[in-house]
């Protein structure tokens, strides 16, 4: 056995040392921490999806050369907004600086600007936030400027939209309701005094899904509990209310052709809320669901802020039974059919597609899946065999008026052909 020398005893104690230095010296995580960076495993999936497109919001894609162009159009939306509202550009500072601790601790990444240049970039995108945002509230404010680059070119504000849904290009929403005060913007005759940064951030994603409005957080002018834009939109599409979550002990998701054979008849449902899917005497009822240019963005930012931040799972749980539900194009077909899609975009197997690729990087929790009881009422309604054999009955012999007709007349014909054989046999 090796002797253990003092020299070796004092690089132990210098090695003690030096480690308790780097362990003092690590920062204090924040709690305030909501926006990150999207991990690795989801960005590789579709880098597009995660990357603005035309302009930068907050720190993480700052300074991008690709991006560069909207910063002199930024700049004048500051300008205007400074115009509209009775602080002047020190007190806007003056309301960046107090808060540059709170604003920094908001993302995981550790931030390397210095104060005047995280103040100053603070400030430009909260500003072009809020105009952003009333302006497409208000026909009356994109009129004001002819030569506005963002409203009066359709495909801007569009590509703006987009970046402006990106988990990594946001903004903490506390700053833009502290920047943001109704009783001190000028706003057109006519117009709304009481509108709120929550108000006006539901009327400019409305359009992106049907969703209802949260009364409590569009109607007043403070939101604690929204972090930012992509967290509104999340909570926007909370489920209506709580389920008692049973274990799943079926992982098997039948797809909609295969209820349709067992004999599950598909309603589209009235509330406007994704997860209120319901099945009750064999009828499957799910909300509409629009594909359109945004779908894929939105679910794929909402599914990563969820596994980075959120403590459900709700966006991850739809995902993966719309999945199993469009499997393929058949099923698609079938869910437009009933009008529960609306395909904007693509083919059949192209939204079913679509759902194949979201899915992956999901996980089934088993013992806290939302659609849990749903999962396990289906599966028990399709193991019933007269469910299934009604079903082909109906779907294969009795489809169209015609085969009930058909049907009936053989019944009558074989009555009497029975009745004249009796009469027969009686009369003999």
């Amino acid at each position: 056995m090796a002797e253990i020398t003092n020299d070796t005893l004092v690089n132990i104690d210098k090695l003690a040392a030096s480690m308790r230095g780097e362990l003092d010296s690590l920062p204090v995580l924040s709690s305030k921490c909501c926006i990150y960076a999207v991990p690795k495993r989801l960005h590789h999936l579709n880098e597009k999806a995660y990357t603005p497109q035309l302009v930068s919001i907050g720190p993480l894609h700052h300074g991008k050369p690709e991006l560069r162009p909207m910063e002199e159009h930024k700049k004048r939306y500051l300008q205007d907004f400074l115009q509209r509202t009775e602080l002047s550009l020190v007190d806007c500072l003056k309301v960046i600086e107090k808060n540059e601790k709170k604003l920094r601790d908001c993302y995981a990444e550790t931030i390397e600007f210095s104060s005047d240049e995280f103040i100053k970039m603070i400030l430009v995108d909260a500003a072009f936030i809020i105009e952003v945002l009333l302006r497409y509230h208000s026909k009356e404010m994109r009129k004001e400027k002819e030569n506005d680059r963002v409203y009066n070119k359709p495909w801007a504000i569009q590509d703006i939209r987009k970046d402006m849904w990106l988990l990594e290009n946001q903004l903490p929403f506390f700053i833009l309701e502290d920047l943001f005060d109704p009783a001190r913007i000028t706003l057109p005759s006519g117009q709304n005094q009481m509108l709120s940064i929550t108000k006006l951030a539901y009327e400019f994603s409305k359009d992106l899904w049907a969703m209802e409005e949260k009364e409590e957080k569009s109607q007043t002018n403070k939101s604690p509990e929204v972090q930012h834009l992509v967290d509104f939109l999340w909570i926007c599409h909370q489920p209506p209310q709580s389920r008692s979550m049973k274990k799943l002990k079926t992982l098997g998701i039948p797809s909609a052709t295969e209820l349709h054979q067992a004999g599950v008849k598909f309603k589209l449902g009235s509330s406007k809320n994704l997860f209120d899917i319901k099945f009750k005497n064999g009828i499957l009822e799910i909300p509409r669901l629009e594909i359109v240019g945004a779908t894929e963005l939105l679910f794929r930012n909402l599914l990563a802020f969820e596994q980075c931040h959120c403590p459900k799972n709700y966006i991850n749980d739809y995902v993966i039974i719309i999945n199993h539900l469009v499997n393929t194009a058949k099923d698609v077909e079938l869910l437009v059919k009933y009008g529960i899609v609306e395909n904007w975009l693509w083919d059949d197997e192209g939204m079913s597609a679509l759902f194949h690729s979201l899915v992956k990087e999901t996980f089934v929790m088993v013992e806290d899946f939302y659609f849990s009881g749903l999962v396990e009422e289906l599966n028990a309604y399709c193991r019933k065999p007269w469910h299934k054999w009604q079903a082909t009955l109906k779907q294969q012999y009795f489809n169209n008026p015609w085969s009930i007709i058909s049907f009936i007349a053989a019944v009558i014909l074989l009555v009497l052909t029975t009745i004249q054989a009796v009469c027969s046999i009686l009369s003999v």
